[in-house]
Formats: C-alpha cells, sequence, structure tokens
C-alpha cells in the first residue's frame, strides 16, 4: 500500500513559523514522524511539499495509478485551492485532509475548506501526531472500506 503526503504552503517553515501556533517541531522531523508512523503502519509513504498550487496539481495527477491513498494538509490552499481540489476529484484517489490546528476555530477565513469535498475525512488540530491518524484512518479505509481508525 502506497500513500502520498502532501503538505502546502509554509509548511516547510515549520519549528520557524508561528511556532505558539504551530509548535517547534521542523519540517524535517515531520517527516521522519510520518515515515516512523508509516512503517508502524506497514504502508510505504512519500513526502512532498509545495508552496506553489500548480506543483501540488501536478504531484496529485502523477500519484494517479500509483498511489493508494493521500494525506493532504493543503495548509493556504485550504479555502481557495480549487485547482487542488478539482486535481483531487480527478484521479478519485481516497484522501484524508490533515491540519495541524483545529481550522474551525482560527481566523474566519480559514474556517471554510474546500479540500474537503475532496477527502472522505479530516483530523484537524491534533498537531503534528494528527498526520500520524490521519495515515491509520487512510490505511484502514482502503483495507476495510471504513474510515474508523
Amino acid at each position: 500500500m502506497k500513500i502520498l503526503v502532501i503538505n502546502g504552503p509554509n509548511i516547510n517553515m515549520l519549528g520557524i513559523r508561528e511556532p505558539e501556533v504551530y509548535g517547534k517541531t521542523t519540517y524535517q522531523e515531520l517527516i521522519r514522524i510520518i515515515e516512523q508512523a508509516a512503517e508502524e503502519l506497514g504502508v510505504e509513504v512519500t513526502c512532498f511539499q509545495s508552496n506553489s498550487q500548480g506543483a501540488i496539481v501536478d504531484a496529485v495527477q502523477a500519484a494517479y495509478g500509483v498511489y493508494n491513498g493521500i494525506v493532504i494538509n493543503p495548509a493556504g490552499y485550504t479555502t481557495n485551492g480549487i485547482a487542488i481540489m478539482d486535481a483531487m476529484k480527478s484521479v478519485n484517489i481516497p484522501a484524508v485532509e490533515v491540519h495541524i490546528t483545529d481550522i474551525s476555530k482560527r481566523e474566519e477565513f480559514r474556517r471554510n475548506s474546500i479540500i474537503k469535498l475532496a477527502c472522505f475525512d479530516a483530523v484537524v488540530g491534533e498537531g503534528i501526531s494528527g498526520y500520524a491518524k490521519a495515515l491509520a484512518i487512510l490505511k484502514n479505509h482502503l483495507e476495510n472500506g471504513s474510515k474508523e481508525s
């Protein structure tokens, strides 16, 4: 089972960017945590990050026929990433949206995810550990057709 983890803009700045909001874990540490969680779950994982919506669309399209599932933190494209959402709907790969913070409790403009329209579940507000939970939910869904982790 192969899973693509996509991180959007500024996630590469974790540990530097607003540590009081996003924590002190760096992007490199996040990748190690994701890889460790994937190993424990017995799945292959590839991590991708871009600040460019076009590059994320390209990664989603390239996932077709290669990956069984996608975990995506659209970050700054959560509310306006129509092209990403369209690409995800086009490839129809099961996906879980993840957010480090609880976007429903943040600024009003961050609260409405357009990406959720292409995902069967979301993990929000659980910090960095939300990625491991999203991987587990996705694996279970792919194996059992259920979103329970």
